[in-house]
Parts: C-alpha cells; structure tokens; sequence
C-alpha cells in the first residue's frame, strides 16, 4: 500500500465500513498500551521478591512508566506532521510490543525498569493518536459515539487489567503481565498497514522542539521522583528539595520557552479558549480520578480484607462489563446534548461512589464493594465521551492534533500526580492515626485494658510465660492499632477523591460555550 493514501482515498476503497476498520486499529494499541499501565500494580510483591527489590525501586515500575507517557504524548502532533499516521502508529506499537517482551524477559531489575520506561514512552504516542484518527473518519454529529467507543480503551482495560493480572500472577508468572499486550500489538501492526493514511503530501514539516521536550521530561522526572520519595527520606530533606527546586525551575521554563517558540509541543494558546480549558480542568481530575481509584481500590481489599490479587482483580470485573452498556448510551448522549450536562452529572456519580467508599471497613462485603466500584465507573464514562467531544469540537480543524495531545497530556499527568498525591495523603493519615490511637492506650482506658487482660488470659492457657504473654499481648495491640489507622487513612482518602470531583464542577460549567474561533 502506498504511503501517500489519504483517509478519503481509504473511504472510497472500503466504503462506510472504513471508520470502523480504522478505529478498530488504533484501539488495538490504546488497549495493549492502557493495560499495562495498571497490570504491573498486582504483581508488584511477585517482582520484589524475584529481584530482592526494595520499595523504592518498585515505585520506579509506576513512575518511569506514567512519567515517560506523560511526556511522550506531546510528541504525537510532530510525528503525525513528518511521518504520517501510518508510520506513526506502526513505530509506537512496535516499540510497545520490544519493551513488553524485554520486561517479561528481563534478567534483573535495570532491564525491567527501561522496560516500563519504554513502554511508557510508546503509550504515550498511542493514545493521541488514536483520539485523533477518531475524530477524523467520524461526522460531527457522530463523534460523541466514537469517543465512547474511544473511551472503552482508556476506561476499560484499567478496570480489567488488575483482574487479568492477578489471574496471571497467581497461576502462572508476573511476566505473563508483559507478554499479554503482545498479541494485541501484533495484530495492530497488520492492521495499520491495510487502515490507517500515510502522512499527507504537500504539508510541512515543523522543527521539533527538543528544548521544551528536554525541560517538560526532566520536569516529569522530577517532580513524580520528589513525590515518590519525600515520604522515605523527609520533606525537608536535600535530595527531595532538589528534585522540587529543579521541577520548579524546569516547569516554568517549558511554559515560559513554549509561549515564545514558534514550533510548541504544547500550543498555550489553545487554553484561551474557555470550553477547552475547562476541559482540560476537567480531565486533570478525571485522570486522577481514574487511577487513584485503580490504585487505592485493590490496595485496600489486600491489606485490610485479604483479599488474593485475583479476588481483588475481580473486584473491578463487574465494572468492566458496565462500561459496555454505559459508554455507547453516554456516547448517543453526547451526540444529543451539551457536553457539560453529561460531564458534570459524570462528576456527581463518580464522587457519589467515592464517598461511600469513604464508609467503608473490614466488614465491607464484595458485592457491597463492587456495586460502589461499578457506581463510579458509570459516572466515568459519561465523563470521558462528552469530555473528548466537547474538548476537541471546539477546536479548529487544524488544531486537532495538538489538542489531542494537550488534552491526553493533561488528563495523564493527572493520573501520574493524583496517584502520587494520594499515595501521601494515604501514608501521612495511617501515621496520624497511628500517633492519635497509640497516645490513647494508657492505664486510664478501660477498653485497651480488658483487650490487654483477655489477650494475656488466652495466652497463659496456650502456656506462655506471663512476661511473654504480655509481650505477646501488647504486640497484637499495635498491630491492630495500625490495622485500624490504615482503615481510616483509606477513608479519608476516598473522601478526598470525592471532594475533588465535587470541586470539579466548577471548570465543567466553562464548557457550556464552544468557541471555534482560532486562538490568537
């Protein structure tokens, strides 16, 4: 096939039948690319084991990943301009599909870390992309559908990566999780050479701006690596306020750089415009919503119910299986409505969910928990198809690209800092907890008293020494002290997802206008 087919040459050869060929494509690698972004979470203690890995170097699975992919998704309206859809496509992919078969090969810990970063960096080309041959091959009054269709990709496959995964680790190996994407990459390549357009003759080629690049990825890096690490080492500490100080500087010199370059990564000027920047306010904390809710959800139900990585992967199924009935009745929807509306009752639904989680304990029951997971995925879903239409439908055609990029760029650093941000909020309230619940275990409580003299009471008739069973006694009562502090350190940071989504009715309502006009 030549490389100079256009999308309407394509048209004429497939007919109608294109636009679904054409998005069933791209959507081969949003989905490879999306689940492995949350897969790795439930085979984290399986890695650490093999490789005798420590904390710290685990988080680097999660954060070279989102932070590669976060800054790689501004690449995409440059390589689309000098190289076309096609070869865009093709080159992410099988970048994709090399680092995912190098992680489940992966003789040591270096190796597995490049492995994410890599994948991370191709993730990141993918799903603008596809966004963007969407709303090309769809009419206006259509797209609302096909960005539910987008949104099967990028909601989906995070809610039923963790299931797959623990299925995985649990009867198999963690490197199955790097070799599930595979297949899926495979076929996307074939693929891409039958249904997707070459790069379009007689348009120019912009410079590449590897200055912005250069500040926004050591922005990236320090930044997530400051919000990792302060906990372990202090806040205060000279490594963290480094990393803040350099993240700091970085991140004002890329904004300060791209409103002079005339070639930007990221067009500023698009955020003048106030349906896309309420938009993109909007899917900040969309993005955060969606992976602090991934990352918290199983995190809970294994460390305060015991729940096996496939019981707690399962927690997240019935979801899944919602969102294909929700996304293309929230999709006809868009098509019918303002975005706005279905956005923010979305946003409403979503903190509804989040809240009663708020409420809950070690006697939750599973289908309680999965009722309140498949709740919020509802409320995600009219989210995300009204949010991609309503973004980039009040954009010019010839800034489709870029907005593209912007608005998956900033909905993905959403997710990169809300799982970081939550990550805190979550270790700094079990240590509240903690210090509350331990300063009131004095002579003076009649509870912790009669609980310490049960205990010893049961330990004397196994035939423990008294010095041991009161050791033994006080030793069981901290470990349910930091059971119980974990429990409401998990509450309070539901609560605080919910608050944010609540809050985040505020940008929605600036998308009640579209503007097409160009920004100047």
């Amino acid at each position: 096939m030549a490389t100079s087919d256009s999308i309407e040459t394509l048209f004429s050869r497939y007919g109608p039948a294109y636009r679904w060929l054409a998005t069933a494509t791209v959507m081969l690698g949003t989905i490879a690319s999306v689940l492995s972004s949350t897969i790795v979470n439930v085979a984290l203690p399986d890695i650490m084991g093999t490789f005798g890995m420590g904390q710290d170097k685990a988080q680097l699975l999660s954060t070279a990943f989102l932070a590669a992919m976060t800054g790689t998704m501004l690449l995409n309206a440059w390589m689309v301009e000098v190289i076309g859809q096609r070869m865009t496509f093709v080159a992410a992919v099988s970048l994709f599909m090399g680092a995912s078969i190098l992680g489940g090969l992966a003789p040591g810990e270096g190796v597995l870390i490049l492995a994410r970063l890599l994948q991370g960096a191709a993730a990141g080309i993918l799903q603008p992309l596809t966004m963007l041959v969407i709303f090309q091959v769809f009419p206006a009054d259509r797209r609302g559908s096909a960005m539910g269709i987008y949104g099967i990709g990028v909601v989906l496959a995070p809610a039923l990566g963790p299931t797959l995964g623990g299925i995985m680790v649990d009867n198999f190996s963690w490197r199955y999780v790097f070799f599930l994407a595979v297949p899926f990459c495979a076929v996307g390549l074939v693929a891409a050479t039958l249904f997707l357009p070459g790069r379009v003759a007689g348009t120019g080629r912009r410079r590449f701006d590897w200055l912005g690049f250069v500040l926004m990825s050591i922005f990236l890096v320090s930044l997530l690596n400051g919000l990792s690490n302060g906990q372990r080492h202090g806040w205060l500490s000279h490594r963290i306020l480094v990393d803040f100080v350099v993240a700091a500087s970085t991140g004002v010199g890329f904004l300060v750089w791209e409103l002079h370059t005339p070639t930007p990564m990221l067009n500023l000027k698009l955020f003048k415009l106030r349906t896309f920047a309420g938009a993109a306010i909007v899917a900040f904390i969309f993005g955060a919503g969606i992976y602090g809710s991934t990352y918290l959800v199983p995190l809970f139900v294994q460390t305060i119910q015991g729940y096996t990585p496939t019981r707690s992967g399962l927690l997240l199924m019935p979801a899944g299986l919602v969102l294909g009935v929700v996304f293309p009745l929230a999709g006809r929807l868009t098509d019918r409505t303002p975005a706005h509306l279905p956005i923010m009752f979305g946003l409403l639904v979503f903190a509804l969910s989040s809240l009663l989680m708020a409420a809950a304990d070690t006697n939750t029951s599973f289908l309680a928990f999965a009722w309140w997971i498949v709740l919020g995925r509802v409320g995600l879903g009219f989210i995300m198809t009204s949010l991609n239409a309503g973004a980039l439908g009040a954009l010019p055609p010839q800034l489709l690209g870029q907005g593209s990029g912007a608005i998956n760029f900033v909905r993905q650093l959403g997710g990169a800092l809300g799982v970081n941000l939550l990550s805190i909020v979550l270790e700094q309230r079990s240590q509240l907890y903690a210090h509350a619940f331990t300063a009131s275990q004095d002579a003076a409580n009649g509870a912790t008293a009669a609980f310490l003299l049960g205990l010893a009471s049961l330990y004397a008739k196994l035939g423990l020494p008294e010095a041991m069973a009161r050791a033994g006694s006080l030793e069981f009562l901290g470990r349910t002290i930091a059971a119980q502090a974990s429990m409401m350190a998990f509450r309070d940071s539901f609560l605080v997802v919910a608050v944010i989504f609540v809050l985040a009715l505020l940008p929605a309502g600036l998308m009640r206008r579209r503007h097409h006009a160009t920004p100047s």
